[in-house]
């Protein structure tokens, strides 16, 4: 059975419970040696497991987060409790260290630090604002809070505005300005596991083999490493994918996208200019999509005639 054309827009997740399963990957996001650096905003999940530092404007972490380099922000950074930062953490701006945290490096705070009890610091800490010693409010409590207020005072359309911004899923023009890490994922030089849909931006470069429920890449973006899903897979235009896809659902390749191993899936539909170098294998048939045919204006068909 051939897939069927991929609607141009999906049901958007509009509630703050459903913001927060979904992983979302900024436009321009890189995964550096040591690194990944975001233009954005980043939240971290629960019990997520990053084998990087982070760059990025703001920093918001979960409960037991496990991050192996630097937190460096520009804005505020949120670390909740139980959570371990195997690097330094330098903010611009302000800090907010739950308790039991465990930070190896050094905590540089440009404005106040609002601390919790029982948290180790083991490169020592500077602060140039107040310091307050108290358990500061749940990360996840305080962006549950946020958005009710919001719509308590009836700031409807901020909500509407700030859910949009974190992500458009339409298929082929993800726009989204923060990263999204869900509860129990891990990401590593070797993969990206997340518990459910993975949704990409554009001019990114990811390294690591991606395991979500479905996938959605934007354009331009380069992955070093292969996809597995149970569901979807849609790229967008002038992508390259080092490595196999494999998914038990359809899918989906536009323009100029070049895949450098095999596609395995239910069925595939896939653009005459985009390129696979690997073998292509699809129960369900295999469909080239080509070219619409330019239609010419009365004033071009006369200067083709002279």
């Amino acid at each position: 059975m051939i897939p069927p054309e991929p609607s141009q827009s999906t049901e958007r997740e509009n509630t703050e419970e459903g913001v927060f399963k979904t992983f979302v990957v900024p436009d321009r996001t890189r995964m550096e040696e040591h690194t990944i650096v975001v233009d954005g905003d980043v939240i971290i999940g629960n019990h997520s497991e990053i084998r990087y530092g982070i760059i990025s404007n703001s920093s918001i972490l979960g409960e037991r987060v496990e991050i192996s380099g630097d937190l460096i922000s520009r804005s505020d950074v949120r670390v909740d409790i139980w959570s371990h930062i195997g690097g330094n953490i330098k903010t611009g701006t302000n800090a907010y260290i739950g308790e039991f945290v465990t930070i190896d490096g050094k905590l540089v705070v440009k404005g106040d630090l609002d601390i919790g009890n029982d948290v180790r610091i083991n490169g020592g800490f500077e602060a140039k604002g107040w310091i307050v010693v108290r358990n500061p409010i749940p990360v996840i409590v305080y962006l549950y809070l946020y958005i009710s207020e919001l719509l308590r005072i009836g700031k409807d359309e901020e909500v509407e505005k700030a859910l949009s911004e974190l992500f458009e899923d339409d298929a082929g023009a993800v726009s989204v300005n923060s990263m999204v890490i869900p509860n129990g994922s891990r990401i590593s030089i070797d993969s990206i596991r997340v518990p459910s849909k993975a949704l990409i931006g554009s001019g990114c470069r990811l390294v690591g083999n991606i395991r979500a429920t479905s996938l959605e890449m934007a354009n331009d973006t380069t992955l070093y490493g292969s996809i597995r899903t149970i569901q979807d897979v849609t790229l967008g235009k002038s992508n390259i994918i080092h490595g196999n896809i494999v998914s038990r659902g359809n899918v989906y390749i536009r323009e100029k996208t070049h895949v450098l191993g095999e596609i395995n899936a239910q069925a595939i539909k896939i653009h005459e200019s985009a390129r696979v170098d690997g073998i292509m294998r699809a129960s369900g048939g295999i469909v080239f999509e080509r070219e619409e045919a330019k239609v010419l204006t009365e004033k071009e068909l006369m200067q083709l005639n002279i």
